[in-house]
């Protein structure tokens, strides 16, 4: 650095020396006009460095430029230093905005922030779902000019955010439920979070249906139970009226027991993982049980036939197929009159993989029921199912024991016709028969 500033100081103290010894050789005046040129060359050398320097830092050209002598050089030195250093913290300062952008964007919840005003500065992507923002065009807008949910604007100007509020028929098609809360933050800011609830609301009342529903089914067995033993404490009966009672309430417990087992089984389907593959389930011994089922629930009343072509292995449980399998048969034969036909078979489809395929001549299922047909407890016809001795879980089982095996149920029915049942299992849930 002394070295750069003595260099800068000889060039004056040069022209200084020379026009004294130019005074002293010739004459003062040629040495004061000599000296004049001299110190006129040197300010316009460094009038254009300077006007060098002041070009380069307006187009931010610094680096790799070595222009200048002496002070110039090190001063070019020192800014290009600098410009590297300030560069990579304005990358790196970049990089880490992107990285906290793309975090914001992966969530699965709304934000907006909202300046001292109320008007949006920024909002994620996820907004565009849940309140329909355009993130770019709507920057700069008040929050309630675009939000105009009543009960948001209430919630807004009253100023107690210490609560969320729950918006429903939010989003595109006015089917979400979200769950909005403020957070200030900063001089007078707001972080606006949304969260998207509808999953968790569908599933908070089909509990709440749940618990009700199998109330309503026990309660109906247990109330002709305790009917039944108040009429035997209380009222002398013959043995013929006390056999009969017994045996109605005796059907009525068998129909308690077979719900409680429905329901276990329906809890340990949704606990389980999906089955592995590990187990071979022989698709012809789960017939032959199936078929003697099928004929002693029947009673001779209906024509039955089980063909099973495919000489397939499934990969699974065999509890869990027969459960579900037998379901299908039983429901056949419920809903089928006397004197039906039932048809069931273990068959190849077009994709290579299994069907199981049960195929009756029953009254049939209207079609605005169909979609609606696994649901738990859901029945067409209540009174009908109660007669037939149903639970309202039997569809529900096979559908969960169809997905914890890579299957699909599909079902096709058509009022007094009759209705089609098939499970399709994937090429690689079956295995060649040893």
């Amino acid at each position: 650095m002394f070295r750069e500033i003595f260099k800068a100081l000889f060039i004056p103290f040069a022209i200084c020396i020379a026009s004294f010894l130019w005074a002293e050789l010739y004459s003062f005046s040629a040495a004061f006009y000599f000296g004049f040129l001299a110190l006129f060359i040197y300010c316009f050398v460094e009038s254009w460095f300077k006007f060098q320097l002041l070009s380069n830092l307006q187009k931010d050209d610094l680096i790799g430029k070595k222009r200048g002598l002496g002070i110039w050089r090190e001063i070019y030195y020192q800014l290009e230093k600098k410009s590297k250093i300030w560069r990579q913290e304005v990358i790196q300062s970049e990089v880490q905005y992107h990285k906290f952008i793309q975090a914001i964007q992966a969530s699965p919840n709304g934000l907006i922030m909202l300046d001292e005003n109320d008007h949006i500065e920024w909002c994620n992507n996820i907004c565009r779902g849940h309140f329909r923002l355009d993130p770019l065009r709507d920057t700069g807008q008040p929050v309630t000019f675009l939000l105009r949910n009543p009960q948001f604007v209430l919630y807004m100007q009253a100023r107690d955010f210490s609560r969320p509020l729950h918006l429903d028929f939010m989003g595109e098609q006015g089917s979400l439920m979200l769950m909005v809360q403020i957070f200030p933050y900063g001089e007078n800011r707001k972080l606006l979070l949304s969260q998207d609830i509808t999953i968790l609301k569908k599933n908070e009342s089909m509990r709440q249906d749940f618990v009700a529903n199998v109330s309503h089914e026990l309660r109906t067995p247990l109330t002709v139970v305790s009917g039944f033993l108040e009429t035997l404490r209380d009222l002398k009966i013959s043995k013929v009226d006390q056999s009969r009672y017994v045996d109605l309430m005796y059907a009525q417990t068998s129909r308690m027991m077979t719900l409680v087992e429905e329901l276990l089984i329906l809890t340990r389907l949704d606990s389980s993982p999906l089955t592995s593959k590990t187990t071979k389930v022989i698709v012809e011994d789960l017939f032959d049980k199936l078929l003697v089922d099928a004929k002693s629930l029947s009673q001779g009343k209906h024509l039955i036939e089980a063909n099973c072509s495919l000489k397939m292995a499934i990969l699974g449980s065999d509890s869990e197929l027969l459960s579900a399998f037998g379901n299908l048969i039983v429901n056949a034969i419920r809903y089928t009159p006397e004197g039906g036909k039932i048809i069931f078979e273990w068959k190849s489809d077009q994709d290579g993989g299994g069907v199981f395929f049960v195929k009756d001549s029953g009254i049939g299922i209207a079609s605005e029921h169909i979609p609606r047909i696994t649901e738990r407890f859901y029945r067409v016809d209540r009174s009908r199912s109660r007669d037939t001795g149903g639970t309202g879980l039997g569809l529900a089982i096979v559908k969960h024991v169809a997905s914890r095996h890579n299957a699909v149920l599909k079902i096709e029915s058509e009022l007094a016709v009759g209705s089609d049942f098939s499970i399709h299992f994937p090429k690689d849930r079956l295995v060649e028969l040893n």
